[in-house]
């Protein structure tokens, strides 16, 4: 891979048509687009970690969608300054203009996107969804077994909140032309590999779920096609990486930790001296300057010197980022970097993050109000696709009949359309509901009164 055939503002689905607007890039429409959509919107109700909604504001997956966003643009930006400083004489002038310019764009909207394939109840949503199919039996798993390939029934055995990021951007948005560019589609993928091979960690260099389902195989080999990215195993669907995921992940990565601690600072389930210990470190002190200790003690509101502490760390993680993806652009080009670039930092960065993720892990992820809500998440999806499923494989009966009324257009049950794509749209319909519709819906189906979460 090269940076000069790494970006293309040919779109899938549209690539015959190439309008072009005078105050809109092609990369900034992407981002309006999606900014607008049904499906970036219905974030807002989507649990990142802690319940919602509730009298003290914690993010939810819009919020955090934002921020990551914010901090994408950052990256994309300095890294684009940097390709154009250190490779002037080997880009042309479209790719000049385009890292001096897009890439902050493409970066900040494939942020956007990077979380628009959730289910709902945050990652438990996606677990619930997975259990479902694995723990099929008796007539409904010799169905499935007999009309699906391995390859489709591991679509939703272990389906993924980033492939559906996929269909949603590529086969359900083409429904209403919404079609985005090569570049912004390539930024989000990042495990490209199928949903058999994804899963087996000893198939591919950095896999460890899967980045597209089989429905979507064809548009994600146009996309590798068009933009040359390197095929690590094409017999089995693997792909390398586009290095603009590096980016979308490393905002991902740098926000997620520091706004959980503090929300959990908000919700009373962490001292502010608890975060203040894991965060202050990050900082050297400097001869003749105050200490980030001195300036934080100077600020009276705790929720503030959290955000002051916050900025601050961000700002030094997006600056360390952008070093190390230099120092790997060989392995980045070559589709063998295999870590995280917040991974690569400095040992006494990773080690203090290792500290985060070790608190987070203890006091935050496994807080009583997140595993209710995890568990709420497995009775409510697994509970609408039971009974779902069983109208989609049973149409005919007077119940199947009813609930399939209830499914939305958008998402198509033919009784001549093939098993596989009725099932899609079942999970499609299922994964795209906010956190109160899918809890109301479930009430009302199953007539059981769920406690207000």
């Amino acid at each position: 891979m090269n940076w000069q055939t790494l970006f293309s503002n040919k779109r899938l689905g549209a690539e015959l048509r190439n309008a072009q607007e005078h105050f809109r890039t092609d990369y900034m429409r992407d981002y309006d687009r999606l900014i607008f959509s049904s499906q970036f919107r219905r974030l807002q109700n989507k649990t990142q970690v802690f319940p919602l909604p509730g009298a003290v504001f914690v993010h939810n997956r819009l919020t955090h969608s934002l921020e990551v966003a914010s901090v994408g643009r950052s990256l994309g930006k300095a890294i684009g300054e940097k390709i154009v400083e250190k490779h002037h004489e080997e880009l042309n002038q479209e790719a000049i203009e385009f890292y001096k310019f897009e890439l902050s764009a493409v970066i900040m909207t494939a942020c956007i996107a990077h979380d628009i394939g959730n289910p709902p109840f945050g990652h438990s949503g996606e677990e619930a969804i997975r259990t479902y199919f694995k723990e099929l039996d008796g007539e409904k798993l010799a169905f499935l077994t007999e009309n699906l390939t391995e390859n489709q029934f591991n679509d939703f055995k272990y389906f993924e909140g980033n492939a559906n990021a996929f269909r949603i951007l590529t086969t359900i948005f083409n429904q209403s032309n919404l079609n985005l560019t090569y570049t912004t589609l390539a930024s989000i993928i990042k495990y490209p590999a199928d949903s058999t091979n994804g899963f087996k960690k000893k198939s591919f260099i950095s896999a460890k779920k899967s980045g597209f389902f089989d429905a979507e195989i064809g548009f994600f080999k146009r996309i590798a096609t068009e933009l040359n990215i390197n095929a690590l195993n094409e017999e089995k669907t693997i792909f390398a990486r586009h290095p603009f995921v590096f980016l979308v992940e490393a905002a991902d990565d740098i926000c997620y930790r520091i706004i959980d601690l503090e929300d959990a600072h908000r919700l009373n389930i962490i001292s502010i001296q608890e975060a203040r210990n894991l965060l202050e470190p990050f900082f050297e002190n400097r001869a003749g300057k105050p200490t980030i200790t001195e300036k934080v003690d100077n600020i009276e509101d705790d929720k503030q010197k959290l955000a002051f502490l916050r900025a601050m760390l961000i700002n030094q993680l997006v600056s360390k980022c952008t070093d190390v993806f230099f120092q790997y652009e060989s392995q980045l080009l070559d589709g063998t970097l295999n870590k995280p670039l917040i991974d690569l930092l400095d040992e006494k960065t990773t080690s203090l993050i290792a500290k985060i993720d070790e608190i987070s892990v203890k006091k935050i992820y496994n807080d009583k109000s997140v595993i209710e809500i995890e568990i709420a998440g497995y009775h409510v999806i697994g509970g609408l696709l039971k009974e779902f499923i069983s109208a989609v494989l049973q149409p005919n009966s007077s119940k199947s009949k009813k609930l399939l009324q209830l499914i939305p257009s958008q998402y198509p049950i033919k009784k001549d359309e093939n098993v596989y794509q009725n099932i899609q749209s079942v999970v499609d319909f299922i994964s795209g509901m906010t956190d109160l519709f899918a809890i109301d819906l479930y009430r009302k189906i199953t007539g059981i009164q769920i406690p207000h979460l």
